[in-house]
């Protein structure tokens, strides 16, 4: 399809006659462009939002606690309090098929973490190695606690994000410091900067990780255990063994079979699938959202092309009295409808990188969960593409109209 400086010439003139009408149906195709990928930015970087606050767990993960018994048994009143015990972790590796790691976790709040003058309220976490196939640390410096740790009954830490800011203000490694806990001194090892949101007793950020029996033996904590940690083996669902592990831990303790209430299963598995689901969803009604307002847009282009045509009747029977070809006045009109489409559309483009660059550093200044609110390239070119589709289907109907124009009935018109 060619088209000659002139004929561009008198496009432009054409559309300038119709400034107001013109320019609103622009303005359509422009929003539907900018909702399209504003969305589809929009929704992406929300999804890596919340994805950061699950960073480091394992998806198959899931942490059983204790609740008081909601029902008498064995001679033991209702409401009575239990604690899970390191027995439990041998109990439910043997008892329960499909557990791929069991690990024990101790915790205490409100610890005075020192080091020279700066001090932290922390909380002590004492865990085995194999906790880290649970939260998957993000180390910064330095190593995770080892296997040798726990038999040397090491006095050595790894400290979360927070703590190393606020104990070691000017940064650097600080591998082989003292840290005072309490009374008692521990090396520092490693510094953990893994930004998980989720907090199960106590944030990673906030957190002091050290070998559990010595943790045992500084706070006198005994064979009692606050949570423990499992994972499940592939091909398996947390779903699937939780029934057993409830059941296991109830045995266990001289509770009611029934009382579901009392062991508490928290299935990180679901709420991975549930953010999953929920935002394949949102993606599904961002993309008819998005396309619904650019079809409009180009249903408005369309339109004014038909109108335009109707108002040029005796434009384009001259035109074609005077020799041109139904060619001719095809390209003409279909060249329209194109460069008011793509100049709208990559308007709506660009406005739509700008507010969602602005959106970035909005988040990045926060300094809060961190999200790429962005549009790839490949979405870029695919809605130009689209626009340049959607700008000739939207003026292929009045084409055809134009092409039908009869020289002897533009004149009767006129």
């Amino acid at each position: 399809m060619r088209i000659d400086i002139d004929t561009y010439h008198e496009l432009l003139q054409t559309l300038s006659r119709n400034k107001t009408r013109t320019f609103l149906t622009g303005f359509g195709v422009f929003w539907g462009v900018f909702m399209l990928l504003g969305l589809i930015g929009g929704g992406a970087g929300l999804e890596q939002m919340l994805s950061s606050n699950f960073e480091g767990f394992a998806t198959n993960s899931a942490w059983v606690f204790e609740q008081q018994t909601t029902k008498p048994y064995k001679g033991h009143r209702k409401g009575r309090w239990w604690s899970l015990c390191l027995s439990d972790v041998e109990r439910l590796r043997q008892q329960v098929a499909g557990i791929d790691v069991v690990t024990p976790v101790l915790s205490q709040w409100g610890v005075h973490a020192v080091v020279g003058d700066k001090v932290f309220s922390a909380v002590v976490k004492g865990i085995y190695p194999d906790y880290a196939r649970v939260e998957t640390p993000k180390l910064l410096y330095g190593r995770y606690l080892s296997d040798a740790d726990m038999v040397g009954h090491r006095k050595v830490c790894v400290i979360g994000r927070r703590v190393y800011e606020s104990l070691f203000p000017y940064g650097g490694d600080p591998c082989g410091s003292k840290l005072r806990l309490d009374s008692t001194y521990y090396t520092v090892i490693g510094v953990n900067v893994a930004s998980g949101g989720i907090n199960i007793n106590g944030s990673a950020n906030e957190s002091v990780y050290v070998p559990i029996p010595l943790m045992r033996a500084t706070f006198n904590r005994g064979e009692q255990v606050d949570l423990l940690a499992l994972t499940v083996r592939k091909g398996v669902t947390v779903t699937d063994i939780t029934p057993a592990v409830k059941h296991t831990i109830q045995r266990a303790h001289e509770i009611a079979p029934t009382d579901d209430d009392a062991v508490m299963v928290f299935n990180t598995e679901v709420m991975f699938g549930l953010m999953e689901s929920l935002f394949s969803g949102v993606n599904l009604l961002i993309l008819l959202v998005g396309i619904g307002t650019l079809l409009a847009g180009a249903i408005g282009v369309s339109n004014i092309m038909m109108v335009t045509v109707r108002e040029r009747t005796t434009e384009i029977g001259i035109r074609r009295a005077i020799g041109a070809t139904p060619r001719m006045v095809l390209a003409q009109i279909l060249s329209e409808s194109l460069l008011l489409t793509i100049v709208a559309g990559c308007s709506g483009i660009v406005f739509a990188v700008i507010v969602l660059q602005m959106l970035q550093m909005g988040v990045d200044a926060s300094g809060g969960a961190t999200g790429h609110f962005q549009v790839s390239f490949g979405a870029a070119i695919g809605a130009a593409v689209l626009l340049s589709v959607l700008g000739v289907v939207a003026g292929l109907a009045p084409a055809m109209r134009a092409m039908t124009i009869k020289p002897v009935d533009a004149m009767r018109e006129d």
